[in-house]
């Protein structure tokens, strides 16, 4: 078979640009030069996946955050919630309708007054969500981007053209907001068996939703709902997607109050007989399990990018803290014990970057419903790669730091919140067991293909 350029898979890539990313060359460096507190190509190593596009969208997501997210990210934090302004100022900046996938806001750029870099893709998007993991925060992360991250892709790759010009040019445009309502008191990473149901009036123009929905981020505030109902029979055949307003009577939201993630909104939703225009099915009636698993490659590997910054995070701060803290009479660093915890950190963190940019390479160059299915296995063994990276991270930063790292506020401040946020991204978005089981069992389906044409 002949081989395949990066342009050939990715028509919004030109040749030439094909070629400049196969070129691209670290000239110099960026960040705040702690070693490995950035990726690679931000400092001394070349890349074979960014362009002169991705550099330049680096530096302005990254003046973004360090001026309108860090310096308020411990206020919001603490008071467990963000100002609504802000989607409109991330829109504004250009940030924020590119959280959804490719092609830049889902296909929707067109019709938006903000333009993407040029030829957005999936690096692009990797770059936002690690950028703005820099803030320490998995709260205030989510509560600006991942509502839009997990909720309206389904509308944008699904949705009639009315719900993706009534509901997603709002939500791209930071003039409203949408949450993803999956799971429920009764099944989280067991999808197929959802209880929340949707039935057809007796005159055929709405559906009766009634049910509950758990865990759900951005729920408190979230104008729009993605949400997951039984239209059908028992298991996957019957599940439906369903954009529910929050204008409709019926729909009931209150805050959760969890371990973590505090400024994410946390909501446990009931919906009770309220009535859901049919226009305001996504797709097909009894699709939506296949939307939903389409949708999870997605939410995994942002995930994976957010994790594995905040694991990124807690090396930096517990790096510089290491070198500023002195006992018996010398500086942290210069205990082998200390220099291995931090060197411990560093080589898991590297090689998760590395499998996750893999990852987004075929994100970027497979047609998209080859990789839905190639992609599935090895995004859900990424997440708990990265998860469990994260977890040993923010233990270790917490050691090198000491009591510093048991306050809230101060010298610790980032280390202790992350160490608390770390079930959140362990446990949604299905679990490390489950993760593990579904990469194994891809992996036994895939043996058994092959053996089958021997």
């Amino acid at each position: 078979a002949p081989s395949l350029s990066y342009a050939t898979h990715n028509p919004s890539r030109s040749t030439e640009t094909a070629r400049e990313m196969s070129a691209i060359r670290t000239a110099e460096p960026f960040g705040e030069g702690v070693p490995f507190g950035d990726p690679g190509w931000y400092t001394k190593f070349n890349s074979p996946y960014y362009t002169q596009s991705h550099v330049e969208y680096r530096a302005k997501v990254r003046a973004f955050v360090e001026k309108e997210i860090m310096p308020h990210t411990h206020e919001w934090d603490e008071k467990k919630s963000l100002p609504l302004e802000l989607y409109r100022k991330t829109y504004e900046a250009g940030i924020l309708p590119g959280v959804v996938g490719s092609p830049w806001a889902g296909g929707m750029g067109a019709q938006l007054d903000v333009k993407g870099p040029k030829d957005f893709d999936y690096f692009h998007e990797l770059i936002i969500l690690d950028e703005f993991g820099r803030c320490g925060s998995g709260g205030v992360l989510w509560g600006l981007l991942e509502g839009v991250h997990i909720g309206l892709p389904p509308v944008l790759n699904f949705g009639s053209d009315d719900l993706r010009k009534r509901c997603g040019l709002r939500v791209l445009r930071g003039e409203a907001t949408i949450c993803l309502c999956i799971t429920e008191p009764y099944a989280g990473s067991d999808v197929a068996n959802i209880r929340c149901t949707a039935k057809k009036s007796p005159c055929g123009k709405f559906y009766v939703v009634d049910g509950e929905k758990k865990w759900i981020t951005n729920g408190v505030w979230a104008d729009y709902f993605t949400v997951a109902v039984r239209t059908g029979g028992a298991g996957m055949g019957g599940i439906s997607l369903l954009l529910i307003e929050k204008t409709m009577p019926g729909v009931q939201c209150r805050r959760m109050n969890c371990m973590g993630v505090w400024a994410s909104g946390t909501s446990f939703i009931t919906f009770e007989n309220v009535k859901v225009p049919v226009g305001n099915l996504i797709g097909a009636e009894n699709n939506g399990f296949k939307y939903i698993m389409h949708n999870f490659n997605h939410e995994r590997w942002g995930f994976v990018v957010q994790a594995n910054r905040f694991a990124r995070v807690c090396y930096e701060e517990a790096f510089k803290y290491a070198h500023r803290r002195r006992t018996f009479g010398k500086r942290l660093v210069e205990h082998p014990v200390i220099r291995a915890k931090l060197a411990d950190m560093v080589r898991q963190i590297d090689a998760t970057h590395h499998q996750m940019e893999n990852i987004t390479y075929q994100m970027c160059t497979m047609p998209k419903e080859q990789s839905a299915k190639a992609l599935a296995g090895i995004t859900a063994l990424a997440k708990v790669q990265s998860t469990k990276v994260f977890e040993y991270c923010a233990r270790e930063a917490a050691q090198i730091f000491g009591g510093a790292s048991y306050v809230r506020g101060g010298q610790g401040e980032k280390v202790e919140r992350l160490y608390r946020d770390v079930r959140a991204y362990a446990i949604p978005g299905g679990s490390e067991e489950i993760m593990m089981d579904l990469g194994v069992r891809q992996a036994m389906k895939e043996w058994d293909a092959v053996q089958s044409r021997m």
